[in-house]
Formats: structure tokens, C-alpha cells, sequence
């Protein structure tokens, strides 16, 4: 089972290494993660996609999670109506035979070109997790070079924070 945790700590340095580590060693995989400050300046939030076999194997991480010093809050954004979204970066073959047709499924995924030259075209595409898996299924007939993807992040629908969740 994939879920989402939203986990608010302090700003310190090397609080990543210790959350992703306590995750590893515990022998969970974690499918993604994002860390980047918060409207606080001393508070970095951090989306975990991690799976589990179970609710225990969860209950097992959120446990060992909150026992590190930093960790402020933690919130799993699984059950709670929110909002996910993910970043990609995909550089393509682009022939002066192609281009046309790339640009349409570009359009039509409602994408980004954001560098053009005379053999590759850079896209950006923003959206849920299977919005950007499609769009990369798509691209795999012109060729893609090169992708980078952001991992999740997410945000809980209304209008309470996380840090009051």
C-alpha cells in the first residue's frame, strides 16, 4: 500500500539523512520524497510516498518517526481529501519530421516546451503521479533522452494547515 505523509521538522541541517535513513533501515521504500521550507522559516516540510505491506508496518514508521528530536508534526495525507501533484522534466528526440506531432500531445497533456533545439526538445508537465506516467508512455515513441521527476508533493483540501491536523 502507498501513502503520503506530510512530515513538518525543524529547519536543521541533516534532518533529511535521518528521516530517509530511519526509513531505510527499516527496510521500507520510500517511492518519493520533497523537502523545502514552509511559510515558517525555522520549519522544513517533508512529502514521504512510502509503501507498506500493512497498517502495522505503518503505524511501525509514523512511530519511529516522531521519536527523532526534529520532527515537529506528521500527518498522513492517504485517507485525508488533498491534492497531489509532481513536477517532470523530460528531454525528447525532436526532428524537424516529428516536431509537429510532438507539440500536439505537448498541447494536449497541457504541458510546457521549454528549450528547443534542432535535435531535442525539453517539456515540463505538472500533475498527479499516472498524469505524468502517461504522458511518458506517450513520449517513449519519439524517444526520450532524459527525465527528472520531482517526486510527490501534496497539500490537504480546506482550509486547516497540516500543523493543526
Amino acid at each position: 500500500m502507498k501513502h503520503t505523509l506530510a512530515v513538518l521538522v525543524e529547519n536543521r541541517p541533516g534532518v533529511l539523512t535521518h528521516i530517509s535513513g530511519l526509513i531505510s533501515r527499516r527496510a521500507f521504500n520510500i517511492e518519493s520524497i520533497a523537502a523545502s521550507y514552509t511559510e515558517e522559516t525555522d520549519t522544513t516540510r517533508i512529502t514521504i510516498g512510502v509503501e507498506v505491506d500493512n497498517e502495522v508496518e505503518l503505524e511501525q514508521v509514523v512511530n519511529q518517526l516522531s521519536k527523532l528530536v526534529d520532527v515537529i508534526k506528521i500527518v498522513n495525507l492517504t485517507y485525508v481529501e488533498s491534492i497531489e501533484r509532481e513536477l517532470a522534466l523530460i528531454k525528447v528526440k525532436a526532428s524537424k519530421n516529428n516536431r509537429s506531432d510532438l507539440v500536439n500531445v505537448v498541447e494536449i497533456f497541457r504541458a510546457k516546451i521549454i528549450d528547443v533545439n534542432r535535435e531535442t526538445m525539453a517539456i515540463e508537465l505538472t500533475g498527479e503521479e499516472s498524469k505524468i506516467d502517461a504522458f511518458c508512455e506517450v513520449l517513449l515513441d519519439f524517444g526520450i533522452i532524459e527525465i527528472v521527476r520531482t517526486g510527490k508533493i501534496a497539500l490537504a483540501r480546506g482550509p486547516v494547515p497540516a500543523k493543526e491536523m
